[in-house]
């Protein structure tokens, strides 16, 4: 009878163990899963970071390119509008009757 009472107390002592070492165990799981809850939310929020970012340096750089465009476009029409000019001036010498004697007396 001694022996089936040690017999049972080490039964019980082994499942007491058995059950305190798979509350550990489930505690650390669950404390691991809040951390990797925690590290996944970082990189999300990081992720939008980078991503809003690149969103920003896109915008920026279409804008600079419709600024290199409009001031390509603002140099081709002030040199259409300085050949007008020299066209003028070169039409007026042509009609000034004057003009022939400026340039005589040069």
């Amino acid at each position: 009878m001694e022996v089936v009472l040690i017999v049972l107390g080490v039964l019980v002592l082994a499942l007491i163990v058995w059950a305190v070492m798979r509350k550990q165990r489930e505690r650390r799981l669950e404390g691991r899963r809040e951390e990797a809850g925690e590290l996944r939310h970082h990189a999300r929020r990081r992720e939008l970071e980078a991503e809003r970012g690149e969103a920003e340096a896109e915008e920026r750089a279409a804008r600079a390119r419709r600024e290199a465009a409009a001031a390509e476009q603002q140099a081709a029409n002030a040199q259409r509008v300085k050949a007008e000019a020299v066209e003028h001036e070169q039409r007026a010498a042509e009609v000034d009757p004057d003009a022939e004697r400026e340039r005589t007396r040069s």
